[in-house]
């Protein structure tokens, strides 16, 4: 790992951290269950990072239930409300005014 080049890493998205070598699965699914899209990203990357490859595969949603690491409102809410989606995202508790949802 730390012999390669930093595209080589990338390319993989395997990331290097205190805990050792690891990778995020961001992942959307339909209202069954079923998997329709997934993405890949070096563990020590903030989830956003897999959220922003993912919006695009929502053009046919009418809400979205995520964990409130997705709790952003320039990447994520804006976006989903501009594309008539509904977000139901719990507020991360250092939010000065948290957002209800259902």
């Amino acid at each position: 790992f730390w012999g390669k080049k930093k595209d080589t890493e990338e390319d993989q998205a395997i990331g290097g951290s205190k805990g050792g070598l690891s990778t995020k699965i961001d992942a959307t699914c339909d209202a069954l269950g079923n998997p329709t899209s997934f993405h890949l990203t070096p563990g020590q990357d903030h989830d956003l990072e897999g959220a922003d490859a993912l919006m695009e595969h929502l053009t046919q949603a009418k809400a979205v239930l995520a964990d409130k690491a997705y709790d952003a409102d320039e990447r994520v809410r804006k976006k989903l409300l501009k594309s008539g989606c509904e977000a139901i995202i719990p507020s991360k508790k250092n939010r000065l005014n948290p957002v209800e949802y259902d």
